[in-house]
């Protein structure tokens, strides 16, 4: 399908997940909007290296997805947004009596309510285009649980149940959201930890990954970041159109266990 004409903005994009999502959403003609906290050289010259690759309009907007103000002002400041891809996010491990308030609020802030601020201004672009698409990069992390990462579920769980509800209060319009819920997906941040891990358990880096990093996807390998952003790409299509408030798990199995 093709989304030429239509304008995403994708949080959290200069890097990861986010950026595989903008290059897909791009490969198929939407022109895109990358974003992330800092505003460098590097981050300009990202969404022009896009555009330039995939023959479509690209830029790069700064905004700190902790800040209510500023969400919105991402999509205020892209002018429109036909697709909507909520991906910002961070993470932190400790015990719930352990876990630093601080820390707790950021991720709270940046992975759940960072998705509510940019939908609430993204939906009445969409509404006055007559069409529009939301998808939220949720997790596997927000359908099931591990211990010490409360926040991270919390705030997973909470996106899932966001994209419910945006679902329901659009369904009689031409817009949908769902969640994407990864499992472990090889992005820079992942391939970096391999070594690291290795030598903690005293494994090669093959059997770290196999054994520790992999240890609850059952397929053994990493999803990649053209996968979740070809499944993005999926939702915007029209085989997509009655595909809303639902969860689509790109994690190997770990959701099936």
């Amino acid at each position: 399908m093709s989304l030429k004409g239509k304008t995403a903005v994708i949080t959290g994009s200069n890097s990861g997940i986010g950026l595989g999502v903008a290059h897909e959403l791009a490969r198929a003609g939407a022109d895109v909007v990358i974003n992330s906290f800092t505003d460098r050289d590097e981050d300009h010259a990202l969404a022009e290296a896009i555009g330039k690759e995939h023959g479509v309009t690209a830029r790069y907007i700064q905004a700190d997805m902790s800040k209510p103000d500023q969400c919105r002002a991402l999509i205020e400041q892209a002018g429109r947004c036909d697709i909507l891809v909520n991906n910002a996010g961070i993470q932190h491990v400790a015990p719930i009596d352990e876990f630093p308030v601080e820390k707790w609020d950021a991720i709270i802030a940046i992975n759940l309510s960072s998705a509510f601020h940019t939908t609430a201004v993204a939906l009445p672009m969409m509404r006055a285009a007559g069409w529009g698409r939301i998808v939220n990069i949720a997790s596997a992390h927000g359908l099931t649980a591990s211990p010490y990462k409360s926040a991270y579920i919390a705030a997973k769980h909470g996106v899932v149940g966001l994209s419910k509800t945006t679902a329901l209060e659009t369904a009689r319009e031409n817009i949908t959201c769902n969640a994407i819920c990864p499992g472990y997906v090889l992005t820079p941040l992942v391939e970096a930890q391999i070594p690291d891990t290795a030598k903690k358990y005293g494994m090669t880096e093959e059997e770290a990954k196999q054994k520790v990093i992999l240890e609850r996807q059952p397929s053994k390998e990493f999803a990649t970041v053209e996968q979740i952003g070809g499944t993005a790409v999926f939702l915007c299509s029209d085989a997509a159109a009655q595909i809303t408030g639902t969860t689509i798990s790109v994690d190997g199995g770990w959701t099936a266990l």
